[in-house]
């Protein structure tokens, strides 16, 4: 798969993840190693952590809390997302205890401050999500971010997986291989009608 090719069809995958093909630990610490190589401030390279979940009680436990927080977040925010989209969430939601592996992000501290410390933090963070996501596309795997339980539940997912106070979780991944390789462009606004030159509103 050519560059550009993975980095235009790496969709966030609900609906084609394979439920019952285990993901083997080789290939999934093959793709941290990629992702641990994303950009990350200095400051930070050595506060990141990867947790990876594949014990099927504890994924259990977490469906649980994700789901709910997950059906919540529809409820409030549901008629701002397209019915696809949201009916394809829904069905991530109802099965998640049976996607294989899930991936959490995480960075030793408390975000706070003011937007250039909080770009910094979680600006060390996403890029190696994305990187991963990218490395595991390209070996025909799929994923999506499931941090619904972030705004109200943190805590109670750092007590099912032992992560310490002072630790914040970013981003959780659920990981699967994919049921088909076909992924294509997403609809995205045209770029010339989301870009300037040298001033807020002025042409590019």
């Amino acid at each position: 798969m050519d560059v550009d090719t993975l980095l235009t069809t790496t969709r966030s995958v609900r609906r084609k993840l394979d439920l019952r093909r285990p993901v083997e630990p080789e290939v999934l610490t093959e793709c941290l190693r990629i992702a641990q190589q994303a950009p990350i401030a200095g400051a930070f390279a050595e506060s990141f952590r990867w947790l990876v979940i594949d014990d099927p009680d504890t994924k259990s436990a977490l469906a649980q809390i994700v789901r709910t927080d997950g059906e919540s977040s529809f409820a409030r925010y549901g008629d701002r997302v397209p019915p696809r989209a949201l009916a394809s969430g829904r069905h991530l939601l109802s099965v998640l205890e049976q996607v294989p592996v899930y991936v959490t992000a995480c960075l030793h501290g408390r975000p706070s401050g003011d937007n250039a410390l909080l770009s910094a933090f979680y600006g060390s963070v996403y890029p190696a999500v994305w990187s991963l996501q990218l490395a595991l596309r390209s070996r025909g795997l799929g994923s999506t971010i499931v941090g619904y339980h972030l705004a109200e539940h943190e805590s109670d997912v750092a007590h099912i997986l032992g992560i310490p106070d002072d630790v914040t979780q970013v981003a959780m991944l659920a990981v699967a291989y994919t049921t088909t390789n076909t992924f294509r462009p997403g609809a995205r606004p045209a770029i010339d009608r989301i870009t300037y030159r040298n001033r807020w509103g002025s042409p590019a």
